[in-house]
């Protein structure tokens, strides 16, 4: 419950959240049966647009040239306070919520196993609630809201830096699913080139005139042993990962184009990037040594990700005062009984929140929202939607994202998120402190976009997939639209 001495402003937030804890479970859940993974979200993007445009905020839909992605906006004048955050599913964990077994709604189908569909309900309910209460209390400032897609493809953000839709941004809020209510400060991911190889040959009969081929697959398992042999020399901190996307049409005809999709991460941008050139090397020689040429694109460079220690005491505080969800025996038994299947520790759900420790220790997972981090101060939300030590991407991170577990979670984290970024817009040294940290912690770094300059998105990634799956997903749509006061 919130602090007696609460502002009269964040006590409106929390009330109008409260009142409206049913339509954001119900947009939680209409995502969740969405289900739709990176640049396929049509359908979750026009229910959240549809939602923020009936409540007073302009929408830009198709930023950056990604048909899901969207700016809505509302206000005018300074502080410019942005949100943002993902609602991507991935392709494949299709799962039943409220079981504590692998239980697919349709099998094969893509489904949320981590909790973008979360994520997307508290950013559009605590833009709503702030809204609500710049009205009610004649609070200035522009508060945007910014939806991302494709984060599972660590996309969208860094072309949003890159084409200045953060030029004129204050301060920003990420919110994301995680098993506790929690903040940080600090490097907290890392940096990430994403890159696809195409190598290109001559077909010919594998078996009648192989000499005549050149082999684009060869040219394909030679980089990757070239970078498998480089691995001894990469720092400690260094990663590099793949998937073949086109390994040929079948084995007697020589492929003469075969395709492979890197990763090259590191906890600074310029080790990423060094990372990336050296592999360039490798596929150069791989081209050599098998008389093919080679090309490469790259689909998105990433920043890492810090959190500003100004804002993450902001959150801090209100999360001190909102305090996590009060849990039933049933969720807690809920929990336990996944912790069992994802062999972690059976500790249930957290009963508090954690305290602001430290600068946080670093993860070695990348994030598209890292850009940002380093353009404006930023902080992340961690709201208590999940279980803890479930493994997402599996179906044990898919089991309680339409489940009361997820909803109560997510009335707390768009409170959290509201409370904080209401605070920006009232207290103007909230963001110059803001300001002058951030500067602090980035020292003599500075930010300039990993991308190139005239890269395009790329588009019609889960295509096919969806092609497939949308018309079985589409019987389980929600009928219901969410009602928000």
């Amino acid at each position: 419950m919130p602090a007696s001495n609460v502002g009269a402003e964040t006590r409106f937030v929390f009330d109008y959240l409260d009142r409206n804890a049913a339509a954001i479970a119900s947009l939680g859940d209409a995502i969740f049966r969405f289900a739709e993974p990176g640049l396929q979200e049509t359908e979750t993007v026009k229910l959240m647009t549809g939602i923020l445009e009936e409540h007073g905020f302009a929408v830009e839909r198709g930023i950056s040239g990604f048909p899901t992605a969207f700016l809505a906006t509302y206000g005018s004048g300074g502080p410019v306070i942005a949100m943002h955050t993902e609602y991507d599913a991935n392709p494949n964990n299709s799962q039943v919520s409220g079981v504590a077994e692998k239980q697919e709604i349709i099998p094969g189908a893509p489904g949320h196993c981590e909790g973008h569909n979360v994520n997307a309900a508290v950013m559009v309910a605590g833009a709503l609630a702030v809204k609500k209460a710049m009205d009610q209390f004649g609070i200035g400032g522009t508060l945007k809201v910014f939806g991302a897609p494709a984060e599972e493809l660590v996309l969208a953000r860094p072309y949003f830096v890159r084409d200045g839709y953060f030029d004129d941004v204050d301060a920003a809020f990420h919110d994301h699913i995680w098993g506790e209510l929690a903040t940080e400060y600090g490097q907290i991911q890392i940096a990430a080139v994403s890159a696809e190889f195409t190598f290109h040959g001559e077909t010919a009969h594998a078996g009648l005139a192989p000499w005549r081929g050149r082999d684009a697959l060869d040219a394909v398992v030679l980089m990757d042993m070239g970078i498998a042999q480089y691995r001894e020399h990469m720092e400690p901190t260094m990663r590099a990962h793949r998937a073949i996307t086109n390994g040929g049409t079948q084995p007697n005809v020589i492929p003469a184009e075969a395709s492979v999709w890197w990763y090259f991460r590191d906890p600074s941008a310029d080790g990423a990037e060094a990372l990336f050139e050296q592999a360039k090397k490798i596929a150069e020689g791989a081209a050599l040594m098998t008389k093919t040429t080679w090309d490469v694109t790259v689909k998105s460079a990433v920043w890492p990700v810090r959190a500003n220690r100004t804002l993450a005491e902001t959150v801090q505080r209100n999360i001190d005062m909102i305090g996590v969800p009060a849990w039933s025996d049933e969720e807690q038994a809920l929990a336990k009984a996944l912790q069992k299947a994802a062999d972690a520790p059976e500790i249930g759900l957290h009963n508090e929140a954690r305290p602001l420790t430290g600068p946080a220790e670093m993860i070695m997972a990348s994030n598209d929202c890292g850009d940002i981090t380093w353009k404006v101060p930023s902080a992340r939300l961690w709201f208590p939607s999940n279980v803890p030590g479930v493994s997402y991407h599996h179906w044990t991170g898919g089991a309680v994202l339409a489940h009361s577990i997820a909803h109560k979670g997510a009335v707390a984290g768009a409170k959290t998120l509201a409370a904080s970024v209401l605070d920006t817009l009232i207290d103007p040294e909230i963001v110059e402190r803001a300001k002058d940290s951030h500067a602090e912690e980035l020292g003599d770094v500075t930010y300039r976009p990993l991308l190139p300059a005239d890269q395009q998105p790329p588009l019609g990634a889960n295509e096919e997939l969806m092609t497939r799956f949308r018309p079985l997903l589409e019987e389980q749509y929600s009928t219901e639209k969410p009602v928000f006061e």
